[in-house]
């Protein structure tokens, strides 16, 4: 299941690139993130990164000509909107505070995914090394457990955050599980409810756009190096390995065939490897 998590991500990583770094600024962005979080791996380190890219991409971008874009109506009142952004950032802050404060193990977990769930910009498969950089190094998960599961989780609809739910699940049984649920999705929730008030204005300010150009394209560094270490580096280990998943790369690229199958002949081949 690790080779099936490295052809995934390998096709995730290309076509986000293709999508979010069409020009050379965004290349060089992206590059930038990808430097830094290989040299730089700690708890801050993608979410000082995403921000130093948001402003990046506003210099170079905000004189770029904004687009004409329909006027959509949102039956969300502007109060509940600023209710459900105070509390998108209260519990931002106030969750490692609590952690920090107490030994309830539920609180920690919580506060894990909730921030995992919070950066997640660009696509799902970015949660993958937010999740890693949380579970791994501090021991509440193996990293062979870790990318078995995301492989596995390939096979079945809204893989990352059915992943999510898996790891919870592993640390602390189904309640983990509910909780790593909750928790990954209640920041979308609480931004969807709490940008939709001010959403048409949002649109139309090209200076947004400008910092979002910068962020999705920090988003695709920050996923090649969590490709390289440690979906890469734990997973290939031999010429057989690598030729294996240019196989499952390929189903995936050039014969488009559903992630399930991709998994299907990954455990399959995983075994028949295991004799080898």
């Amino acid at each position: 299941m690790k080779i099936v998590a490295v052809a995934v991500v390998a096709h995730a990583i290309l076509g986000m690139a293709q999508k979010l770094t069409p020009d050379l600024n965004r290349k060089a962005i992206a590059l930038f993130a990808l430097v830094t979080i290989l040299i730089w791996q700690t708890s801050v380190s993608q979410i000082i990164v995403i921000l130093l890219s948001a402003l990046i991409g506003f210099f170079l971008y905000k004189h770029a000509a904004a687009e004409e874009v329909e006027q959509l109506d949102f039956p969300v009142s502007r109060k509940f909107g600023l209710i459900s952004l105070s509390l998108f950032f209260g519990l931002l802050i106030l969750l490692p505070i609590l952690r920090e404060m107490t030994s309830l193990h539920w609180i920690a977990l919580f506060d894990s995914f909730y921030r995992s769930g919070s950066l997640v910009f660009g696509g799902g498969h970015v949660v993958l090394p937010l999740l890693e950089r949380e579970f791994v190094p501090t021991g509440w998960l193996s990293e062979e457990a870790f990318l078995a599961g995301y492989g596995a989780a390939q096979a079945v609809p809204g893989p990352l955050f059915t992943f999510a739910a898996y790891i919870g699940a592993v640390i602390d049984g189904w309640k983990g599980g509910l909780i790593a649920t909750v928790a990954i999705f209640l920041p979308a929730f609480l931004l969807i409810f709490g940008s939709l008030p001010f959403w048409n204005s949002m649109r139309k300010n090209p200076k947004i756009k400008a910092a979002l150009m910068g962020v999705n394209a920090a988003v695709v560094g920050i996923l090649i190096s969590a490709f390289y270490q440690p979906i890469w580096t734990s997973s290939i280990q031999t010429a057989i390995d690598f030729a294996f998943a240019a196989v499952l790369f390929s189903m995936l690229v050039f014969w488009k065939l559903p992630p399930w199958i991709v998994v299907l002949t990954g455990a399959v081949g995983g075994l028949l490897l295991g004799y080898l």
